[in-house]
Order: structure tokens, then C-alpha cells, then sequence
């Protein structure tokens, strides 16, 4: 019984016009023909810096989701910034690939993890992205631990808007707000039993 071609997928991104004679997309069909993969979906963002994250690239989210419906058995792009060129945008893809059991095809820089050797992109991957979410949690760490000791020694500490902050954790409203809001409640309690005629708080039966 033959084998069922691969279902391929292609990603473009164009962040402006290609250059004259260079169609990454066809190129991509075409070595998708040779290996005797089928194009099932392209999915395309136009316009968009690679440097922009998923959230930001509807047809770069729409191949991921569809990814995990394993609409596909391969993603195929002509180069890696294509796919992120943030780190962590990059990695997290490539490992959402992974986990779903979608192949990679990266023309330019001859990556395909359908061979054995390409296969390693993955387990190097997931390292990777493992030491930088290290990475992450060492400087918040670090971050706060340099907070806490100003707390401790001055009181307060410098916030990045550049506010003074007194303690940790999502900050209240300022005392000037608490106190225009007190008056303001008073007059609208006013405003609102003037504007009923003003009840009494007893009604008495009119006599019969």
C-alpha cells in the first residue's frame, strides 16, 4: 500500500515587495513538488515586521491553531525570521510545532525535520527555550530581590513610569482620589433624595 503524501502548509510573510525574479512562495511550491508533498493551505501575512508577535499575525495564529488540528504534517517557510525574530517568539513557535507533531521545512537555512538531522532542531529547541525561561525567572527574581532591599532600607523604591512606590504589588488609588471621592459620594446621596421630592422616613396612614 503506498504511503499518503505529506500535507505541507506553506507560511509567507511579506514585509514588503520581493525582489524582482524572487518568489519565495513559488520556490517553496516547487520543492514541495519535488519531495512530493501536498499543498494543502498557504497562510499569509502581509505588511507585518517578523519582529511582531502571534498576536499580532492573524495568518501566523490561524497556521498554529491549525497546526494543533493537524490540519497539516509540515510547515514550510523560506527562511527562520519568517517565523520570529524575537527569541522567545521563535522558540515558543517551533515548540508548539513540536508538540502537535507538525514537521518544519525552513528553506534557507536547509532545515527539515522530517530527516533525522533536522530532528535536532527540535531537542535543541526545546533547550533552548527552557534556558531562556530560566533566563526569565533569574531576572525577575533578581528584580525584585533589588526592590525588596530598597523597601527595606528607604521605604520606597522607583517604579519604571518613574512613580515613587511604597510596597509591592498592584498600586491603589492616591490618597487625593480617595478624598475628591468622598464629597462627591455625599453630594450624589443629596442630589439623589432632592431629586425624589425628599421621603420621609416614616410614612404615616392618612386617617380614615
Amino acid at each position: 500500500m503506498a504511503r499518503p503524501a505529506e500535507r505541507a502548509a506553506l507560511y509567507v510573510l511579506r514585509q514588503h515587495r520581493p525582489s524582482v525574479g524572487r518568489e519565495p512562495d513559488r520556490e517553496l511550491q516547487q520543492v514541495a513538488e519535488r519531495r512530493g508533498w501536498s499543498i494543502v493551505e498557504i497562510y499569509r501575512d502581509a505588511g507585518v515586521s517578523g519582529a511582531k508577535g502571534r498576536d499580532k499575525r492573524p495568518g501566523l495564529d490561524t497556521m498554529l491553531k491549525d497546526a494543533s488540528r493537524r490540519k497539516f504534517d509540515i510547515v514550510m517557510a523560506w527562511a527562520i525570521d519568517r517565523l520570529g525574530r524575537s527569541l522567545i517568539d521563535l522558540l515558543g513557535t517551533i515548540e508548539h510545532l513540536q508538540e502537535v507533531g507538525v514537521d518544519l521545512y525552513l528553506d534557507q537555512q536547509h532545515i527539515d525535520t522530517t530527516t533525522r538531522t533536522g530532528k535536532l532542531l527540535f531537542q535543541i529547541t526545546g533547550a533552548f527555550a527552557e534556558f531562556e525561561r530560566s533566563m526569565i525567572r533569574q531576572r525577575i527574581r533578581a528584580g525584585l530581590s533589588v526592590i525588596k532591599d530598597k523597601l527595606a532600607r528607604d521605604g520606597k523604591f522607583v517604579s519604571k513610569a518613574g512613580k515613587v512606590r511604597r510596597n509591592l504589588g498592584r498600586p491603589g488609588p492616591g490618597a487625593d482620589k480617595l478624598e475628591r471621592a468622598r464629597p462627591g459620594a455625599g453630594q450624589g446621596h443629596r442630589h439623589h433624595q432632592g431629586s425624589q421630592g425628599g421621603w420621609p422616613r416614616h410614612r404615616h396612614r392618612p386617617p380614615t
